[in-house]
């Protein structure tokens, strides 16, 4: 019997979700989800130039724009929740203080390396870069920058290094479930980002029921504990 499965084009925020969800999914429906996951931005584009997919996993704005589009069914989209960006360390190492701009500042201006998702087409990355320029130090920090496609690729990154004095920033989703980093906290209130991300059945569905089903698991009562534990608010 061919194996069932579902196509899924997801931000990273999600994808620590979608891991602890997709045996759940399997023994209720005997589907497997086939997941890429990455820049918010890149997952769009992949939609956009055709490739196959069943539900789309992204910020509420991309989701409600894709709708007006026609690429995802209309009263599809359910809200999986709020995503802050955070600060993250290797495990183990002290916690720095974040606790106002100046904090984050000197911390930032201080690290040997800062890992962050892709500064161009990612939520966190592209927010990053603006908290830089805000902070003034851009220019003198941007050497030391080092950019991965996705947050959960670069807290990897991070945590299978030995370097010292290394910081990361990305979604607090993709830090929680990235073994050997640590979650510092969330950017200063000053510099918060605080994203919601939804999930949608698309347009092009092979079967558009058993996408509703994921998402309906996904983003409903059965997996608030999971979702809330994953860093969605």
């Amino acid at each position: 019997m061919p194996d069932v499965g579902l196509h899924l084009l997801s931000g990273g925020a999600a994808q620590g979700l979608v891991g602890v969800l997709q045996e759940e999914f399997r023994g209720e429906t005997g589907a497997s989800l086939r997941g890429t996951f990455g820049a918010v931005g890149a997952m769009r584009e992949k939609l956009v130039a055709g490739e196959p997919c069943d539900v789309v996993v992204l910020t509420a704005a991309m989701v409600a724009d894709l709708e007006r589009e026609g690429r995802v069914v209309p009263g599809t989209s359910a809200p999986l929740g709020r995503v802050r960006t955070g600060v993250a360390v290797r495990a183990g190492e002290p916690l720095p203080d974040i606790a106002d701009g100046a904090a984050l500042r000197a911390l930032l201006l201080a690290a040997r390396g800062i890992y962050i998702p892709d500064p161009e087409l990612a939520t966190a990355g592209i927010h990053f870069v603006t908290v830089l320029r805000t902070l003034g130090i851009h220019a003198e920090v941007a050497p030391r920058l080092r950019p991965y496609p996705n947050g959960a690729t670069a807290m990897r990154a991070l945590a299978h290094t030995s370097e010292q004095g290394l910081v990361g920033c990305t979604q607090i989703t993709e830090i929680t479930y990235t073994p050997g980093v640590a979650l510092v906290g969330p950017l200063p209130a000053e510099h918060e980002l605080a994203t919601v991300y939804t999930a949608a059945v698309c347009a092009g569905a092979a079967d558009p029921d058993l996408a509703r089903r994921f998402v309906a698991l996904l983003a409903g009562p059965a997996s608030r504990v999971q979702r809330e534990r994953a860093g969605f608010e």
